[in-house]
């Protein structure tokens, strides 16, 4: 999802977990909207579309054909725990944020034809999945890319369809984005298959995803607004508890029908404190502090909580969102708790530095992460790469429990590490983002496929000068590993770890890989494409194509493209799933990085 980046010269956003385009170029919230200059605007249109702009953007009532009224779409009970004092955006003028793009020159005709033909192999791609989405599963929520099927997984209306909008819009596919735009004025959210909807999931995929299209388009197609706001007083009902927290697994009928409520006293991190940025453009937008409330009470939490877990400066993965508390003992930055973290630089950026709260609460994380989480691994060149793992707190023993565990999703780490080095002025901070770009690429470069999994087990350095030792590997695997076959009693460890690294295709440097799936993922891509602009260094864009090339070989179907397996088979197994993201953030990604480099400029867009 892109959000504007709110700043003192106009500027975008872009939510890595949901990647929906919004303009950023947001400056009064209790004013109204800003848009670019004149200048900035119509380059955007151009390269977004191939096409100069026609018209500025329309008020924010406005429809695409007057007829269609959000008003009146879902009945909304009455409240039961109203806000009694609205928490209001922060006003003023924005304060200056560093930029963050390198200042790319010219490039030879050699190097600019190499990135076009890059260019259009991504784009190629994305028509290949399009097309056999809208052949087989227009509406719906996902295309089934081997049988041709679907499936309704975010409440049956269009994920695939919403969450690409702003891709379409970018890839200058104007007819299809047309089209999608007259698909969406059909969604009724009063109709769903599903009885529990996750508020998190249902949030960035389609909020986001309209957001982000209505800004991306420059506001010409104001039914996206009158959409989001219609979903964003839809799940606004899900915070509607004695606690102001949502709902994250949402019974939205029975809300509907007055049902009282509270939050779940087990609840994901990532799912409770990754609806900041979605709630807070709609408020911007519609000029309603309501969904800006919604939001900052959670991030007010989290800022009270933040040094009163069981690992200071951290959350963990857990929360008991009924009382506000956190005391679990698990930490990561990969699943269940990923976004929370992200999104934190990001919500600064999109309140343009008008409170320190988010840069505090960012700031704070990194001593920790940096300490327990990100850990060196062990690789046979040597490399200087580091990884986002996880650990646990035995609070009886006073310890933390390191876990060399590598997640596909952590990959997210090193962009955001790399756009805080920037945004805050913490030049030392970029080698940490570098080194953990770096170890995703490798992670990628290392497998049979040439593609990371879901999750893989990491050998860490044994000592600081982190030399390759191969019998430190393999003993490592043996210790490792669950086998307790009569055979592997009389074995050396190193003997036990060389049978099991040879059987389970085990490359050097991994000590296990406990999911050997590739679901279509776009975090690594995302952070590759990130220090790409950051740093300008071809070595990401080439990196980047690997990782293309790689992925389009294993998982292109003859209607689209397909999650494998397992990564380490030379021809892995096929299934028959293909999640929205793939077509709203992977292949975006991929295309942004072999754009020219005024495409979504992080000095206009927040990704």
């Amino acid at each position: 999802m892109f959000l504007p980046r709110r700043k003192s010269t106009v500027v975008p956003l872009v939510c890595f977990t949901a990647l929906s385009l919004w303009y950023f170029n947001y400056l009064q919230p209790t004013v109204g909207l800003l848009l670019p200059s004149t200048q900035q605007q119509a380059a955007s249109h151009r390269v977004a579309s191939g096409q100069e702009p026609s018209a500025p953007n329309a008020p924010v009532s406005a429809s695409i054909d007057g007829l269609y009224d959000p008003s009146a779409a879902v009945p909304k009970p009455s409240e039961r725990y109203p806000v009694q004092s609205l928490i209001r955006l922060p006003a003023g003028p924005p304060h200056n944020i560093p930029k963050i793009q390198h200042s790319f020159g010219t490039e030879t005709q050699k190097e600019k034809a190499e990135r076009e033909q890059r260019l259009t192999a991504v784009k190629d791609s994305f028509v290949h999945s399009w097309e056999g989405y809208r052949k087989y599963a227009w509406k719906k929520d996902e295309l089934a890319p081997i049988g041709g099927g679907h499936a309704t997984t975010f409440g049956g209306w269009g994920a695939t369809l919403v969450d690409s909008l702003d891709t379409l819009w970018m890839m200058g596919l104007i007819e299809d984005f047309e089209a999608a735009i007259e698909a969406i004025k059909e969604i009724d959210l009063s109709k769903t298959k599903l009885q529990l909807l996750n508020v998190f999931e249902t949030t960035i995929r389609y909020l986001g995803g309209l957001l982000g299209a209505y800004d991306l388009s420059g506001g010409r197609y104001p039914i996206l607004l009158d959409k989001a706001k219609e979903f964003g007083d839809f799940l606004y009902g899900a915070f509607d508890t004695p606690n102001r927290l949502p709902v994250t697994r949402w019974d939205w009928e029975a809300a509907r029908k007055g049902a009282e409520q509270e939050a779940s006293d087990v609840a994901l991190l990532a799912e409770v404190g990754s609806l900041t940025l979605e709630f807070t453009r709609l408020a911007q937008l519609t000029h309603d502090d309501k969904y800006f409330d919604a939001v900052q009470r959670i991030s007010d939490l989290l800022d009270q909580q933040q040094n009163k877990t069981t690992l200071p400066g951290l959350w963990p993965i857990i929360m008991d969102a009924k009382r506000g508390k956190f005391a679990d003992v698990g930490y990561t930055l990969g699943g269940r708790a990923d976004s929370a973290y992200e999104y934190l630089p990001k919500q600064h950026m999109l309140l343009g530095g008008l409170t320190q709260q988010y840069q505090k609460m960012y700031e704070a994380t990194l001593t920790p992460i940096t300490k327990h989480i990100f850990f060196r691994a062990m690789n046979p060149e040597n490399e200087e790469i580091l990884v986002s793992g996880s650990v646990r707190v035995n609070e009886n023993a006073g310890a933390i429990v390191p876990d060399f565990t590598a997640q596909h999703l952590g990959c997210f780490t090193g962009g955001m590490v790399g756009i805080g080095a920037k945004i805050f002025d913490r030049p030392d901070d970029l080698k940490t983002a570098r080194r953990l770009v770096d170890g995703c690429i490798w992670v990628y470069d290392h497998t049979q496929t040439g593609i990371m999994p879901e999750i893989s087990q990491m050998v860490p350095c044994k000592d600081d000068l982190c030399k390759w030792d191969e019998d430190w590997w393999l003993r490592t695997v043996g210790i490792n590993t669950d086998k307790t076959e009569e055979v592997f009693q009389s074995m050396t460890e190193v003997a036990k770890g060389r049978w099991v690294a040879e059987n389970q295709r085990l490359p050097q440097g991994f000590s296990s890989i406990p999911d050997r799936k590739y679901i279509l993922r776009p975090e690594a891509i995302e952070s590759v494409f990130v220090f790409y602009r950051i740093t300008g260094e071809k070595k990401y864009q080439d990196a980047a194509w690997r990782m293309f090339t790689a992925i389009e070989r294993y998982t292109r179907t003859d209607i689209a493209n397909a999650a494998i397996q397992d990564v380490t088979m030379t021809s892995p197994p096929k299934d028959d799933r293909m999640e929205s993201f793939w077509l709203a953030e992977t292949l975006k990604y991929f295309y942004a990085i072999f754009a020219d480099p005024a495409v979504l400029s992080l000095d206009d867009y927040v990704l």
